[in-house]
């Protein structure tokens, strides 16, 4: 490289990245923020009035001048990330996830709620009903019994051009009478049998044949419980005692109804979580020693018992923080006077985030949330794909 060839170089470098590692290299500037703009940056601060400092600093060059890099980098965000399980049962699983920005987290909670696929009940074929509920409104409740089967295993049936099959169909039976001069009976989702051939009712379109099989409602090729992935599992409700109806002497029910695979922003009965959502991580700092009577009136003060009272020796007391996450901002240990704002400070963490879902049954918790992180993966990988 020639020696004119290099000056040019070096302007490149001087106009561009250049300047800023020069900054950065000036022993005057800062290499971080200063307390009070890292607590904007970081924390929402909760006053007796309204949340301070709600909103989220993502431009770049937000703090340009200070000579501080606020641009997002894969590394630093693989290095802060975290996904920590604070409480898993069959029902809900809590956990944090930290580093993040909102918009993911909101992300995730919209996917939970409106896009991962389970199956529900969607076509009732009612053969006979003289219960006092009226075919609609059983219809409707049918629908909402959680599928205990994995929706992974079976195609959409639009994928299918409209052809029920053991692919993408599970077909349930229920046929109650309540005897005349006997109690009445309740009718529960475990009155539900799965019909693993497929559909014992007739069409209504068909014309008699006696030299063929009446044709059904479906078309199975083979029978679903043939099949390994449901010979050890077989398929039904996730609860049986869900109550469906109540019976009178003289009444019955008499029904057929069909299982697909859907999403939630279709209907809500093929949403997977009774409930997704998420709080940010509460903090709450003492600004200032709290003794003796103030320490009891402020433990007084919570109703979930965030503070406690330490034994500081000579008959004196001090107030301690003992359960910040248990906060729910009610706010109620500042009120009483500026003095008590003074002493206690609430915040929230910006990109630490407290987040519960409460799956309905279908599909275990933590099944739901790894199911949701590959439905944003394809949804990034087609943003891509389009770009490129």
């Amino acid at each position: 490289m020639s020696s004119s060839d290099e000056e040019q170089e070096q302007k490149k470098n001087d106009n561009g990245g250049g300047i800023l590692d020069f900054i950065m290299n000036l022993e005057d500037v800062p290499s971080k923020l200063s307390p009070h703009l890292e607590l904007i940056k970081t924390r929402v601060v909760c006053s007796i009035d309204a949340p301070q400092h709600t909103d989220t600093i993502n431009y770049s060059g937000a703090y340009a001048a200070l000579g501080v890099d606020n641009s997002v980098r894969l590394d630093s965000f693989c290095r802060n990330f975290k996904v920590e399980v604070k409480k898993l049962t069959d029902d809900d699983i809590e956990f944090d996830m930290i580093g993040i920005d909102p918009s993911l987290a909101n992300a995730f909670r919209r996917i939970l709620i409106a896009e991962v696929p389970t199956m529900a009940i969607e076509r009732v074929y009612i053969a006979n009903n003289t219960s006092i509920i009226q075919d609609e409104v059983l219809s409707h409740r049918l629908g909402l019994i959680p599928i205990n089967a994995d929706p992974t295993l079976f195609e959409y049936p639009d994928n299918a051009g409209g052809e029920n099959n053991e692919k993408n169909t599970i077909v349930f039976k229920l046929h109650v009478r309540c005897e005349k001069g006997q109690p009445r009976i309740i009718v529960k989702s475990d009155e539900l049998k799965w019909l693993p051939n497929g559909s014992d009712l007739i069409a209504d379109d068909t014309k008699p044949n006696a030299g063929s099989k009446p044709k059904t409602f479906t078309s199975f090729s083979c029978s679903q419980d043939s099949l390994p992935e449901f010979s050890k599992r077989p398929l039904g409700p996730t609860y049986p005692d869900i109550i469906l109806a109540k019976l009178g002497p003289g009444q019955e029910i008499e029904l057929e109804v069909h299982a697909v695979k859907g999403v939630g922003k279709t209907h809500a009965k093929w949403s997977p979580v009774a409930t997704a959502w998420y709080r940010m991580l509460p903090e709450v700092v003492l600004m200032e020693d709290v003794k003796d009577e103030l320490a009891d009136e402020l433990v007084t003060k919570c109703p979930v018992n965030v503070f406690d009272i330490e034994d500081i020796g000579k008959g004196r007391k001090r107030a301690t923080v003992v359960k910040p996450r248990a906060c729910t901002l009610c706010r109620e240990c500042i009120r009483g006077g500026k003095e008590w704002e003074d002493r206690v400070s609430l915040r929230r963490v910006k990109d630490h985030f407290i987040f519960t879902i409460e799956s309905t049954g279908a599909i275990p918790p933590d099944v739901l949330f790894t199911q949701a992180v590959k439905i944003l993966e394809d949804k990034c990988e087609r943003v891509i794909t389009e770009l490129s």
